[in-house]
């Protein structure tokens, strides 16, 4: 995904397996993230040298006495009922998000492979990447309630393995960390040739998960919606 968003301070970033852009008001703000990023990511991977299960789960599992980044990729895994893996991108970008806001951040913006944590005092404009689609960088929303994390998964066009055909699901919520697992789980679903099917299978697998506020998915020529989504743009 793309933000668009002007008289903001913006940075690219690759971190190891992590990539992206950090958006905040201030510099100084982004090099708070980029740190956090840094060891939240050192403080997952000694955790899963030691306990490899945790990386190739493909369904929740149950942990104690573990690092923050750890628990809430389970929590997340847990009510989307997937691999805490598929909740990483978003676990990270919401941990960095935070410590921009709380260091003193107005605006704090971390987008992580797709996947982005949401802190703003004013509008902020997205636009959705779906592959090689027509409608590729030419449709995005509208964020005016924050905090707001979204994701979006593809069973097409992602590196990311999914047992879905879905182009494109992008989920709404509070955190990027839940949305990052609900939109792998919701693309699982979006599959078959009965485009209309798969579709609608996807929006109730997204609502029936606690916290989802909204979906939208693309497959084929296909859209569907469920739920309160922010405005939709038509980007030029």
């Amino acid at each position: 995904m793309i933000i668009q968003q002007k008289n903001l301070t913006k940075k690219l970033y690759a971190i190891g397996e992590s990539s992206g852009t950090i958006l905040s008001n201030d510099i100084k703000y982004i090099d708070i993230g980029l740190k956090t990023l840094k060891n939240q990511r050192k403080i997952l991977e000694k955790y899963l040298k030691i306990n490899p299960i945790f990386k190739d789960s493909f369904k929740p599992l149950q942990v104690k006495n573990v690092p923050e980044i750890i628990l809430l990729m389970t929590e997340a895994s847990q009510k989307a009922d997937v691999g805490p893996m598929a909740a990483v991108a978003g676990a990270l970008a919401d941990l960095a998000a935070k410590t921009m806001i709380d260091a003193g951040a107005r605006i704090a913006i971390i987008e992580n492979g797709g996947e982005a944590s949401i802190f703003s005092d004013q509008p902020v404009d997205v636009a959705l990447q779906i592959g090689k689609t027509e409608l590729s960088q030419k449709i995005g929303f509208r964020i005016e309630n924050f905090p707001t994390g979204l994701a979006t998964s593809s069973g097409v066009y992602s590196h990311a393995f999914s047992f879905g055909d879905a182009d494109s699901v992008t989920i709404f919520c509070e955190n990027a960390c839940l949305a990052d697992a609900a939109a792998t789980a919701v693309c699982n679903v979006v599959e078959g040739n009965d485009y209309d099917k798969a579709i609608t299978n996807g929006i109730e697998k997204a609502l029936s998960i606690d916290g989802i506020q909204s979906v939208f998915i693309v497959y084929g020529d296909l859209i569907g919606s469920g739920g309160n989504l922010p405005k939709i743009l038509k980007i030029n």
